[in-house]
Parts: structure tokens; C-alpha cells; sequence
């Protein structure tokens, strides 16, 4: 029997990360065929939140968010760019649960800065140069690189359980951040970001899984339309989708099997070694007695396109599957089993719950806000079971990069809210004349650009006016 530990003690957190996963690559979360039981018991024990987002959608600034609960332009990450010095003197949670008596781990990709060299507020660190390696991976351990073999995935599991299973007679609580390199591809980013396919070519998966879902189909949606289609809508896009048609982007596109049913299928064999993992480690904190006094999330980095809007292998854009978030949350001591949460929630507010829970004091550099009061009994509720002092609006954010060609020049701001979507493209006509406008309770798919709508020219102009106070706020001005 797991011996019985006290619901007065401060509790453990595991954050699990998986680069690129789209909010609905689980199977609680609605995939047509990938399973994830594990995954799944997450939501079952717990709670999923079904509107969950990142705020910049690409992988260095929101990962610098998550860390910091800063939005990227008050953190400074704002791109792929390596940033090494800043990376390393990055404010994270880490370093104030540390203050708070907590054992702190990351295990997994950084990705903010190139090298794999430890960083502040991590006791255990294990991890890797840029994105890594699939295969035969080399990993710095506490400063020491070491060559491993194997599939990265499963080193990566092992690594995790070996961590917990050195902690079972620690009385002290632990974080561990455990950061999956899936469902990423095998690929080599230079200094300034741009991405360039490695010589084993793009998604990778463990020998094991190589035949499942073969055939599987995922189902077209209405917005994965062809480029012309969208550009009806969408003028702002007309000059990067000619630019995406070049021989040089095609060979990027085609080396990752972009907006093709087989990359879907291989992401969803990369996520069966991801599901694995976390079934052992619920096994093993169950077995340990730790199981419910662990605070656990499991999220990914960014969205991704699977050919929405045009899109692929884009992550970056404010569209709903480039937003969006797998956001699971398990701990019995406060969060009700089986719960669809339908609050907007950021991944800014994982810094400020876990600090929360650890006894201590967000401090006013924190722009998150914690979760536990959406897990408050007794607390008072809308017709449609929200919270009445929940988040109303947020704001996402996207600087043009180098890392995609195509994409110079696509800088945006946009608010998010309820019920509405506002994007304005920094450097894109004239005015706001290509900027884009959408109900999304009555356009969830986001077909109908509304920006020129005179029945719905006050929504605009709201919108644009709670645009300028969220980039002023996360600013810091």
C-alpha cells in the first residue's frame, strides 16, 4: 500500500511540455484516432481547459513566458534568435521556489539560447544544444555533455523516472519541468533562426511505433483552404503565400511532409513514446504516495497548422490552432475530476500558481494571474459556469523573423476576448485596412474577415482600443 502523506505539505509540481502540440493532439482532446491514455487520464482526474493559449506562438518566447509569466515583450525573447547571455540570466519560477525550500529540475529542451549549458534555478539540468537530435542525442548534464543512444524520447522518460525515483525518501518538495523534444522534427537552427532540415529529415519516431495509424485519416475542416481562397479574406497574406511558392521555401515544406495526412500520422507516432513516459511516471508518484500531492500541467509550447488558413508548417499566426493549447491540470487536493473549463487562461499563469501554491508571493513583475481562484468552492459563477472575475481579454503578440523566408515583414498585435478576435498587422497596408476582425462564436473557423463591416465598426473600434491598453500593460508603460 503507498504510504499516506499529509495534505498539509506544500505540494510537488511537474509541468510536462511538448514542443509544437496542437490543442487537440490528444485523444481527450478530440483527435480522430491518436491515443494518449495517459494523457487522457490527466483530464479525466482533472481538468481541461478548453481555451488555453500562448501569446506569442513560437517556441524561445512563449518557453521564456511559461518560465517567467512575463509576456515576451516585457521578457525580452522575442524570437528564435539564440540570445545566449539573456537566456542565462532569464527570471524564472525556478529560482523563487528555490527561496521556498523546493528541489528544483529541468529535464528536456530550453530552447532559449543555443547551448545546452545549465541555467539559473535549476539543482538538476539535463538538456541540449538548440533543438537536439531525435537520434543518439548528446545532453549536458549539470554542465557535462554526454553522448547517449537511443531514441530521444525514451532517454528522456528514463531520465525523469530516474529523478523521481531518487526523491522517494526526500522530504523536501520538488518542480520538475520535463520538457519533450516531440513532436518536433529533426531539424538545425543557425544563430539568426533560420531553420534548416537536418541530413535525417524531419519527424523521426521510435522503431516500435513506426506502423501505427497507418491510413488514418485526419478529417479537412473549412478553413484549410487553398492560399487564393484565402487571400479573399486575408489580403495581408497575398505577398508571403507568393513568397512560400519559391523552390528554396518548397524544399523546407517538402523535407517535413508539410500539410500532408503522412506528417499528421507521424506526429501522432512521436506522441505514443511521449504517453508511455507519462504513464510510468504516474505509476511510479502512485506507487511513491506522491501521486496526488503533485501538482501536475501538461501543455505544449505553441500551436500548429495542419494546412488552416494555408498554413503549415507555421505556428506563429494569431488563428485559433496557432494559439491554442493542449492545458491539463490534475492535483485532487483542489481541482474537481473531470472537469471542461471554458476560462481564457494563459500559459503566463503556471508561474504564478506554482508559486502560490508553494506558499510564497507573485511577485509585480508577474503579468499571469494563478488558477486556483478559478478552483475556489463557493465561488461565484456566470450562467455558463465562469468565474465572474475571470480574465476578459489577453493580448498575442508576433515579431517578423528570419527562420521562414516568407514570413519578413508579418509582425502583429491582436486581442483575443470571448467572443471576438482582432488582428493588426503592424506593417501591412494602410490604416488597418488588411487587418482582420472575427466573431468567433459565430465564425469559430474564422472564414469571414469582418475588419471592413460597417455593422461592426464599434466592435472594432473597442477591440483596436483594448489592443492599445494590453500592449501598453505587457510593456510595462
Amino acid at each position: 500500500m503507498p504510504a499516506k502523506r499529509s495534505a498539509a505539505k506544500r505540494p510537488n509540481f511537474l509541468v510536462v511540455l511538448i514542443d509544437d502540440l496542437r490543442h487537440d493532439e490528444f485523444g481527450a482532446g478530440g483527435h480522430p484516432y491518436l491515443r494518449t491514455p495517459a494523457v487522457d487520464r490527466l483530464a479525466a482526474e482533472g481538468a481541461l481547459f478548453e481555451r488555453a493559449f500562448h501569446t506569442t506562438p513560437i517556441c524561445s518566447p512563449n518557453r521564456a513566458s511559461i518560465w517567467t509569466g512575463q509576456y515576451a515583450s516585457r521578457h525580452g525573447i522575442i524570437d528564435n534568435v539564440a540570445r545566449d547571455a539573456m537566456s542565462h540570466r532569464l527570471p524564472n519560477y525556478h529560482l523563487e521556489l528555490q527561496k521556498l525550500g523546493y528541489e528544483t529540475a529541468h529535464i528536456g529542451k530550453w530552447h532559449m539560447g543555443n547551448d545546452g549549458m545549465p541555467r539559473p534555478g535549476s539543482d538538476t539540468w539535463v538538456s541540449y544544444d538548440g533543438h537536439g537530435k531525435l537520434v543518439n542525442p548528446r545532453l549536458n548534464h549539470g554542465g557535462k555533455y554526454v553522448e547517449h543512444q537511443g531514441y530521444i524520447t525514451d532517454i528522456m522518460n528514463t531520465l525523469a523516472l530516474e529523478f523521481l525515483g531518487r526523491r522517494r525518501e526526500s522530504d523536501r518538495p520538488f518542480s520538475l519541468v520535463f520538457a519533450h523534444k516531440a513532436v518536433h522534427p529533426d531539424a538545425e537552427q543557425a544563430a539568426d533562426g533560420t531553420l534548416r532540415i537536418s541530413a535525417q529529415g524531419g519527424y523521426v519516431v521510435a522503431e516500435r511505433h513506426r506502423d501505427l495509424y497507418r491510413d488514418a485519416v485526419f478529417p479537412r475542416t473549412p478553413n484549410m483552404l487553398s492560399l487564393a481562397e484565402v487571400v479573399r479574406s486575408k489580403p495581408a497574406w497575398a505577398e508571403c503565400f507568393d513568397m512560400k511558392s519559391t523552390e528554396k521555401a518548397r524544399a523546407v515544406l517538402d523535407a517535413l511532409q508539410a500539410g500532408t495526412q503522412e506528417e499528421i500520422r507521424q506526429r501522432a507516432r512521436m506522441m505514443a513514446s511521449v504517453d508511455e513516459g507519462l504513464a510510468a511516471i504516474l505509476d511510479l508518484l502512485e506507487r511513491q504516495g506522491r501521486l496526488d500531492d503533485t501538482f501536475i500541467v501538461f501543455l505544449g509550447d505553441n500551436g500548429y497548422f495542419f494546412g488552416e488558413h494555408g498554413l503549415g508548417p507555421e505556428r506563429r499566426f494569431a488563428y485559433e490552432d496557432g494559439i491554442r493549447s493542449p492545458f491539463l491540470v490534475r492535483y485532487p487536493r483542489k481541482v474537481k475530476a473531470g472537469q471542461r473549463r471554458r476560462e481564457l487562461v494563459i500559459c503566463q499563469d503556471i508561474a504564478p500558481t506554482l508559486i502560490s501554491l508553494a506558499g510564497g508571493k507573485p511577485g509585480p513583475q508577474i503579468q499571469g494571474r494563478s488558477l486556483l481562484p478559478l478552483f475556489a468552492r463557493g465561488a461565484k459563477t456566470s450562467r455558463a459556469g465562469l468565474r465572474a472575475d475571470r480574465r476578459k481579454s489577453f493580448l498575442i503578440e508576433y515579431w517578423a523573423e528570419q527562420a521562414m523566408p516568407w514570413l519578413v515583414g508579418m509582425t502583429y498585435k491582436a486581442v483575443r476576448t470571448d467572443r471576438h478576435k482582432f488582428i493588426h498587422w503592424v506593417n501591412r497596408g494602410r490604416a488597418g485596412e488588411l487587418d482582420e476582425l472575427y466573431d468567433l462564436e459565430r465564425d469559430p473557423y474564422e472564414l469571414e474577415n469582418l475588419n471592413a463591416s460597417r455593422a461592426h465598426a464599434a466592435v472594432r473600434e473597442k477591440l483596436r482600443k483594448e489592443l492599445r491598453k494590453l500592449v501598453a500593460d505587457a510593456a510595462g508603460l
